[in-house]
């Protein structure tokens, strides 16, 4: 029985902004994700009483529309509780929409029939901001990274270590690792184990969750150039989530800005660091420092980020904005084409 490692492919020219002359390899339709907390017996007996205990609901993502085309890279940006690593999973199919529909390459997952939509999400992996506790502390690498492989008869068992073998030294690491246990590597290394174990099963589209965020920084260098390697050799799709605008100025090709659930700003990478449109990516984005503002005052973005459970009528960022008048806290902007390839939610657009 003859085996091979995931095999380089012909390097595809990164796409432009503008998704829409070839069909996009995913594509997200009014995803919208809640996560519902019900009140216990004992609430319920005292809303018998006359109470007014309600359930909980988080409004963790709310009807994003995105697409990404194949070999793209998308960074995915926002600051912590905005709802970007619930949309990385419900992408990689850890979490089932609440509303919408996600298709990959054409075909809508839900629709599909078992076998066509398990072969699909094989297709789809993630990467772990945390290697350590994404990785299984019993397992030995070879089994961490082949037992996938194996299970979905991509390689056969007795082949599996010169599989692993190769995957290894791909990522950076020698053959001798497969041998060791997760405690016995770095943080830099576990990553790669990680990587390697997304590798394993062939897959097309990555989605990598603050997968540099747990590292130095000279690591993250590391890491970073390996995952455009790997993009050129095996002409991957990364959606990129991170809250370091610096990470994905370097990495990405277009870039998609979140706030408390929804998409608010969507660009190319030169166009929204050169030419920011939202107001809150403004003020992400002058809170970076640059060398050539050393004597700059740096202020945070006033206010708090609003709870989920109870987010602002109208635009969310309202409460927070410099520039908010009232028809933001009525009515919600709808996302919409600024520019060639440009696309912001922001009543200021309106004129």
């Amino acid at each position: 029985m003859t085996f091979s490692a995931p095999q380089p492919k012909p390097a595809t020219k990164p796409p432009s902004a503008d998704t829409g002359s070839e069909q996009p390899i995913l594509e997200l339709s009014n995803i919208s994700k809640r996560f519902t907390k019900r009140i216990d017996i004992a609430a319920r007996l005292l809303n018998l009483a006359g109470a007014t205990y309600k359930d909980k609901v988080v409004h963790a993502v709310d009807r994003v529309d995105l697409q990404v085309a194949r070999g793209e890279v998308v960074g995915l940006i926002g600051e912590s509780g905005c709802g970007k690593s619930t949309l990385g999973r419900v992408v990689a199919g850890i979490h089932q929409p609440s509303d919408g529909t996600l298709a990959f390459k054409g075909r809508n997952l839900a629709s599909m029939a078992a076998h066509d939509a398990l072969d699909a999400s094989i297709k789809i992996q993630m990467i772990f901001q945390d290697p350590m506790s994404s990785l299984n502390p019993r397992k030995r690498v070879i089994d961490t990274v082949g037992e996938a492989p194996v299970f979905h008869g991509i390689v056969q068992q007795n082949d599996i270590e010169d599989y692993v073998d190769q995957l290894l030294e791909r990522v950076g690491l020698n053959r001798d690792a497969k041998r060791r246990l997760p405690h016995q590597f770095s943080g830099g290394q576990r990553q790669r184990i990680g990587i390697a174990r997304a590798l394993a099963v062939q897959p097309e589209f990555l989605v990598c969750d603050e997968a540099v965020a747990a590292l130095d920084v000279s690591i993250q260098a590391q890491i970073l150039n390996l995952f455009m390697d790997l993009r050129t050799d095996f002409d991957l799709t990364y959606l990129f989530i991170s809250h370091d605008l610096g990470v994905v100025h370097h990495i990405a090709d277009r870039i998609v800005i979140m706030y408390l659930g929804r998409v608010v700003e969507m660009a190319s990478n030169a166009d929204l660091f050169s030419s920011p449109n939202h107001p809150y990516t403004q003020a992400l984005l002058a809170d970076v420092p640059r060398i050539d503002r050393r004597r700059q005052t740096y202020t945070p973005i006033k206010g708090e980020l609003p709870s989920p459970l109870n987010p602002p009528t109208g635009c969310h960022f309202h409460p927070r904005c410099p520039f908010a008048m009232k028809r933001c806290s009525e009515e919600t902007p709808k996302l919409r084409e600024i520019a060639p390839g440009r696309l912001s939610a922001c009543h200021l657009n309106d004129g």
